[in-house]
């Protein structure tokens, strides 16, 4: 089965992965573009699951649209939760990582590139690329090639791995700022209710902004 998809509806695929769990025959899983979201889930449902060199696996929190009062909203909260845990199951299953690690990157939406997802084991090996086999040359005597092509397959594979984290590239962005421009002397706290208003023309100072998002968290 060839997967390339964002993802999708958690409970679709959650039937996928179940009719694929309960085939007799053996699954094979080929990413060859993106598997992300919902359809990573379905990939775990593979046997072997194989990626290309140029594919992308993405794993994150489930997501939903809620409306009314406080009850509703909890109600919506606790159901998200349920549908984590289920999909961490079937993470769980397949690289044999520990929840809390698993809940770690489902929070940090996580985007993984072949190597990565092979590392931590989403996938189970890089898809090889395709190629003609060269003509053979009549050897020379006293030539040996044969040392030469066992030394050829015993080529190690890429060791570099990208694992990208939207959340800590905005925290690691966030501290820098902070870092370089401070966040201003602590004002009264009569003073911090009143939104600073724009010091010049052409915009705010990084000092009224943080005052501001402080004031809003608030």
């Amino acid at each position: 089965m060839w997967i390339n998809s964002p993802g999708g509806d958690c409970v679709a695929a959650a039937q996928i992965y179940n009719m694929l769990s309960n085939y007799k025959g053996k699954v094979t899983v080929k990413i060859d573009g993106i598997a992300a979201s919902a359809a990573s889930v379905i990939a775990m449902a593979g046997d072997t699951v194989l990626v290309s060199p140029v594919s992308m696996l993405m794993i994150h929190n489930p997501a939903t649209i809620a409306w009314g009062d406080h009850a509703e909203m909890q109600k919506a909260i606790d159901m998200l939760a349920e549908v984590k845990e289920s999909i961490i199951n079937a993470y769980v299953l397949k690289t044999g990582l520990s929840r809390p690690k698993l809940s770690h990157l489902m929070d940090a939406e996580t985007w993984m590139d072949a190597n990565k997802a092979v590392e931590l084991g989403f996938a189970d090996e890089i898809m090889a690329r395709a190629k003609a086999e060269p003509e053979k040359e009549p050897e020379e005597d006293g030539e040996d090639t044969d040392g030469e092509e066992e030394e050829e397959k015993k080529l190690p594979p890429p060791a570099s791995s990208m694992l990208y984290s939207r959340r800590a590239v905005d925290n690691a962005l966030f501290n820098k700022m902070v870092a370089k421009y401070g966040q201003g002397e602590k004002k009264p706290k009569a003073a911090q209710a009143q939104i600073p208003a724009p010091e010049t023309e052409t915009g705010r100072s990084v000092d009224a902004l943080m005052e501001r998002l402080n004031l809003l968290k608030r």
